[in-house]
């Protein structure tokens, strides 16, 4: 009898320890979540490093093909090297009087390296952001330095489960009072990226350290639990022994 209190106690602290750890995992993300449509703005791809024994060295996002943006600039990153991919429009776009023949499909981050315990932004500038959409996907891989490779590029639906690997998403909202469609400056969005990026560090970190001690908390609440109930079944034990 003893002894299956105790395999059950600890099933019960395993499957605690399982489903808080769960809370913990990360996916390639786009911040912030959302823009207003038909403008220009900054976003950031934030990659977290999901591997316990290998590091980020690349990653690469894919543009939506139908939904083509006609500047797209990275931001400088210390030790990474950033390619950008176009591809030729059967019908040429017509932004700011001029017409637009080409339009950004990817870009590549390489050379740099993410560790694990670790993530990294990527901020690039966007625009015009497309007018008649409540969404655009980007489709990510992530590859690691032992060689494997994630590919987040699998679309939410409405009333599923998140999938395994979802890619990431920038929802359109409505533009706040026309500041959306006039002609924005996207070299002004690349020179405040490096500040945005910083202010999302700050708050990620404060939130990992948050989120660290909230589990540590809740670890610490399920291990009392547990073993108010071992004290009680060892009680319950002596008193029909008696």
């Amino acid at each position: 009898m003893k002894t299956s209190r105790v395999s059950l106690t600890a099933a019960l602290a395993a499957g605690a320890v399982l489903a808080l750890s769960g809370t913990a995992f990360a996916h390639v993300s786009v911040q912030p979540g959302d823009a207003p449509k038909g403008g220009y703005a900054t976003i950031n791809f934030k990659v977290p490093n999901e591997r316990d024994n290998a590091s980020t060295t690349q990653l690469e996002v894919n543009f939506p093909v139908d939904q083509p943006l006609t500047s797209v600039m990275p931001q400088d990153i210390p030790g990474w090297t950033s390619t950008v991919e176009k591809t030729k429009l059967d019908k040429p776009l017509s932004v700011h009087g001029k017409q637009v023949n080409e339009v950004v499909t990817k870009v590549t981050w390489t050379g740099g390296k993410i560790e694990p315990g670790k993530f990294q932004q990527f901020p690039v500038s966007v625009g015009k952001l497309p007018e008649n959409a409540d969404k655009m996907v980007f489709k990510a891989i992530q590859t690691y330095d032992n060689n494997e490779v994630v590919r987040w590029i699998e679309e939410s639906k409405e009333g599923a489960p998140e999938p395994q690997t979802p890619a990431p998403v920038l929802k359109l909202t409505a533009a706040k009072g026309g500041d959306g469609h006039d002609d924005a400056k996207p070299a002004a969005d690349a020179k405040n990226a490096g500040k945005d990026a910083d202010k999302d560090a700050k708050h990620d970190e404060a939130a990992a350290t948050s989120g660290s001690d909230t589990t540590a908390r809740a670890l610490g609440i399920a291990g009392i639990v547990l073993g108010l109930g071992g004290v009680a079944f060892g009680i319950a034990s002596r008193r029909r022994s008696a």
